[in-house]
């Protein structure tokens, strides 16, 4: 899918590869080694990339190449469908009329403290401090 936008976008099929496995986080020594080439026909190839995409670095190459890959549109539907989820959890948490933790797929209620050791807590700031206030 990458290697397809990129060659749309005037790269040959090897400086697409090139690109690709960049993008991927490989080093110029790790995609001659994948290529058999040399890191000096690497540096070659991304040269040309860098002209030919209007960008000015390798980072400018991967933030450009990154919505193109086909693992970060996974791992934003998993993160979606995360804020999602816990969206849900809260609108139920804040619903129920007792105070509630949820605890795996079910919930449990809070513990409570006495009224005069919340209204303690409260009135001093700090729930170390005891009944003397020190």
């Amino acid at each position: 899918m990458l290697r397809d936008i990129l060659i749309q976008k005037g790269l040959s099929n090897r400086e697409a590869e090139v690109a690709e496995l960049v993008s991927k986080g490989l080093s110029n020594k790790e995609v001659a080694n994948q290529l058999f080439v040399t890191e000096k026909t690497v540096k070659f190839h991304l040269t040309n990339i860098y002209k030919k995409m209007s960008v000015k670095s390798r980072a400018q190459l991967i933030v450009w190449c990154l919505p193109h890959l086909g693992f970060v549109e996974t791992e934003s539907r998993v993160e979606n469908n995360a804020a999602i989820q816990t969206q849900s959890m809260s609108a139920q948490f804040n619903s129920q009329a007792t105070q509630t933790i949820p605890a795996g797929s079910s919930t449990v209620a809070a513990p409570t403290l006495p009224a005069s050791q919340s209204q303690l807590n409260r009135n001093s700031g700090n729930s170390d401090i005891g009944a003397m206030g020190i």
